[in-house]
């Protein structure tokens, strides 16, 4: 699978993305040792379950740099959280 598709679609949908890389590649089953790891990423916390995955896949492992681009998504994660949480409090 392209991986350009996989960032332009992951970026706006990231549930989608980890779906798309499910059904066409083995990625998330080398990535992660058990089902239930990538589905709780899945469920709460998308966009670092996502770059987790290209990340360990992009390389043997993860190193400095790929866990930095982890850790944002992480915050991508945390800031998709607290924005629904202000619009939720704005009405």
């Amino acid at each position: 699978m392209c991986g350009c598709l996989v960032l332009l679609v992951g970026g706006a949908f990231p549930r989608l993305a980890i779906v798309l890389l499910e059904m066409f590649t083995d990625y998330n089953d080398r990535a992660f040792d058990s089902f239930w790891e990538g589905f709780i990423g899945f469920l709460l916390l998308p966009y670092t379950a996502l770059t987790f995955v290209l990340m360990d896949n992009w390389q043997e492992g993860i190193n400095g740099f790929g866990w930095s681009i982890v850790i944002l998504g992480f915050l991508a994660d945390l800031s998709s959280y607290a924005s629904t949480g202000r619009r939720a409090a704005a009405r």
